[in-house]
């Protein structure tokens, strides 16, 4: 468990769920890609599915879409069981991660082949694909074969098609991942204000934790098949639910330590890796005497002239450099041999670094600005 936060999570203006997923599993052979898996996502909503490679989050995914079958569970889609329904009677599309244009029509042509299949009257799929290539602002590309396209046109005539038939949930697998960090950064805000003007559903797999915490509204972190914390961007970097959390949404700073009190929701713990005693803001009952980690974000931390003896205070001798342009982060080895990392903005073109390396260092962070873990 992690610090109760002060503030109330964000929440969207109204929580209608559309998909239900209760106690949904999936193996293959002895291999739980997913495992027993029970998720709520709300209409309207932008929610990230965010993990390592392996930890099941293509495979729900494509069990949503029906290219998978489930082992076991269900699948609600606005109240229908989904569960055993083929792909083409979901009312779901799908973007694929490699896009998977038709290389000998154009762009037009591909926006308006799912319209075809459904057998649209031929005035209202040109109304729609117009209406789709305004969308996405690719109107003077619609003669062009994909091959003549870049990657960041390519992506746009995918999303462009997956949205024309007006799904009630698009599925988006790694829909940014061929892109240059510049244009899959850009994109970012595009589809986010597309999902906004559509109102539609978007989830979205990503291994991208920038990713996840720009486009979404909600985010499910998952390990090992099975859902880690599902929470809003904010509270999730925040206020982690375990040092896995902790580890993979950000940078982190992880000191183990055993509680000596706690008191008006202020909690003393011991901890000789710090090299100091541990003050942490935390409303959750803990006991004395119980194993606890003590997470800290190296933005919270700062740099004091000299080192005071009190809680949350300690040094170290700064061992790396990274220069980023914004921030520059630092590498600190504490007296215990722990390492603990801290940045700083770069606000002034300074001519030199104003902390170098070899030099000792005195830090502090508020007991407001860590969070206690218990699993």
């Amino acid at each position: 468990m992690t610090t109760t936060p002060s503030a109330a999570a964000l929440t969207l203006p109204e929580e209608q769920p559309i998909v239900r997923i209760d106690k949904l599993t999936k193996t293959f052979g002895t291999t739980y890609a997913v495992d027993d898996i029970s998720l709520t996502i709300n209409k309207g909503e932008f929610f990230s599915l965010l993990g390592a490679s392996g930890c099941g989050k293509s495979t729900l995914l494509r069990m949503l879409a029906g290219f998978e079958t489930p082992s076991s569970g269900r699948i609600l889609i606005d109240g229908q069981d989904v569960t055993a329904v083929p792909p083409y009677l979901r009312p779901v599309n799908m973007m694929f991660q490699n896009y998977a244009l038709f290389p000998h029509m154009s762009v037009a042509q591909n926006i308006a082949y799912g319209l075809k299949q459904e057998k649209m009257p031929r005035a209202a799929i040109r109304e729609r694909v117009q209406e789709m290539l305004a969308l996405v602002q690719i109107e003077a590309l619609a003669s062009r074969k994909p091959d003549q396209l870049s990657g960041g046109q390519r992506q746009r005539v995918a999303l462009a098609r997956a949205l024309a038939k007006h799904p009630k949930i698009l599925l988006l697998d790694e829909p940014l991942g061929a892109l240059d960090k510049k244009l899959r950064e850009q994109t970012q805000f595009e589809l986010v204000n597309i999902q906004e003007r559509l109102g539609i559903t978007f989830i979205v797999v990503t291994h991208d934790q920038e990713e996840a915490m720009t486009m979404s509204s909600r985010i499910a972190l998952m390990r090992d098949g099975r859902i880690e914390q599902v929470d809003n961007p904010r509270r999730m970097y925040e206020f982690p639910a375990s040092r896995y959390a902790a580890g993979f949404i950000g940078s982190v700073n992880l000191f183990n330590g055993q509680v000596i009190s706690h008191d008006d929701d202020l909690v003393q713990i011991q901890c000789e890796q710090a090299g100091c005693e541990l003050q942490v803001h935390h409303s959750q009952p803990l006991t004395p005497g119980m194993d606890v980690t003590v997470a800290i974000r190296p933005e919270k931390i700062t740099v004091r002239q000299q080192h005071q003896n009190e809680a949350n205070s300690t040094q170290g001798i700064i061992q790396e450099i990274a220069y980023l342009g914004d921030v520059s982060i630092y590498h600190v080895e504490l007296a215990s041999g722990q390492r603990l990392q801290f940045t700083q903005p770069n606000i002034q073109a300074l001519a030199e670094q104003p902390l170098t390396w070899g030099q000792q260092v005195a830090i502090h962070w508020s007991a407001f600005s860590c969070g206690v873990l218990t699993q």
